[in-house]
């Protein structure tokens, strides 16, 4: 949950939840534990990041990715990304969606070419990420 706090002091509260659902979602399917070492295909990080995309959203050496709190940061940019390329293209930002053009990218999500692969993770993800909203949507209802 260290994502948690700075997503909802980011945000407001509705948009930060969901968004820090998906996160959290994201995280779990990609690498729970947090481990250092480089996935497949280079990934690092706490989401499993890509180089390319890492430098997208900061000037941070990409070895950086494995610091929970700076893959955090660069994950909520990348979200945010994402969610402005689908609303821009008239598709609605929901957890799916936002995990489908994660993991499948965001140019084959909006051509409707994602792999079934990655529709599948995007399932998971999504519903990984109604349990997470609900939970903390039940923890803030008890903080009242």
């Amino acid at each position: 949950m260290a994502l948690g706090l700075a997503v909802l002091a980011l945000a407001g509260p509705v948009h930060a939840s969901i968004r820090w659902a998906t996160l959290e979602a994201i995280h779990h399917l990609e690498n729970p534990r947090n481990l250092s070492r480089p996935g497949a295909a280079g990934e690092l990080g706490a989401y499993q990041f890509r180089s390319a995309t890492w430098r997208m959203h900061t000037k941070l050496p990409f070895q950086h990715a494995v610091n929970r709190e700076a893959s955090d940061v660069v994950a909520v940019k990348h979200y945010d990304w994402l969610k402005r390329g689908l609303e821009k293209a008239g598709m609605p930002a929901t957890p799916y969606n936002i995990a489908l053009a994660w993991n499948g990218g965001l140019s084959a999500v909006l051509a409707g070419r994602a792999p079934s692969i990655a529709h599948d993770y995007a399932s998971r993800a999504a519903n990984l990420a109604a349990v997470y909203e609900g939970n903390l949507s039940r923890q803030l209802a008890m903080a009242r």
